[in-house]
């Protein structure tokens, strides 16, 4: 099913997932190199296995995560945290999708579990034209599931993804 959803910004364009192991119908209106990218990254997920994240991904990708105010800068950095997330997480499931106007930008609404705390969440993605993925913002509700998603997180890659963090 599509809809459109207008904001003062712009407009969105939004599918909902139709089963539970699938993800949502691309929206309309997508950029074909970013099309085919996002069809690449939920295939990956899918799988559970990013292997194929370098083809979609600038060099310089920017990675905002829902812990930290100072994002982290490379390719390698978005990778280690999103091959730990989907370790991390338990029932994901993508729900809805939207696009902007131009066709280059992607919001993803997820819901998932960590321990016993349930969450919420959007991937907010921006692809270049060639269908890179320049940078990708996380946000996660409730606080509960927030923490839980940190403490694991942290506990896996905290030292490591630091290293990555752009410097002020």
């Amino acid at each position: 099913m599509t809809t459109t959803q207008s904001t003062a910004q712009s407009t969105m364009h939004s599918t909902e997932r139709s089963t539970a192991h699938s993800p949502p119908s691309t929206p309309d209106g997508l950029h074909p190199a970013v099309a085919l990218s996002l069809a690449k990254w939920h295939a990956m997920v899918e799988r559970r296995d990013l292997d194929g994240l370098g083809a979609i991904t600038h060099p310089d990708v920017v990675f905002r995560s829902p812990m930290a105010f100072t994002p982290y800068h490379s390719a390698p950095a978005l990778e280690m945290a999103l091959s730990t997330v989907l370790q991390v997480f338990e029932d994901f499931t993508y729900h809805r999708q939207l696009a902007s106007d131009d066709g280059l930008n992607v919001v993803l609404e997820f819901s998932a579990r960590v321990g016993d705390k349930n969450l919420k969440g959007i991937d907010f993605i921006r692809f270049d034209e060639n269908g890179k993925i320049v940078d990708f913002e996380v946000m996660v509700r409730p606080l509960s599931g927030l923490q839980a998603l940190g403490a694991e997180m942290g506990a896996r890659i905290g030292q490591p993804l630091s290293a990555y963090k752009a410097h002020a």
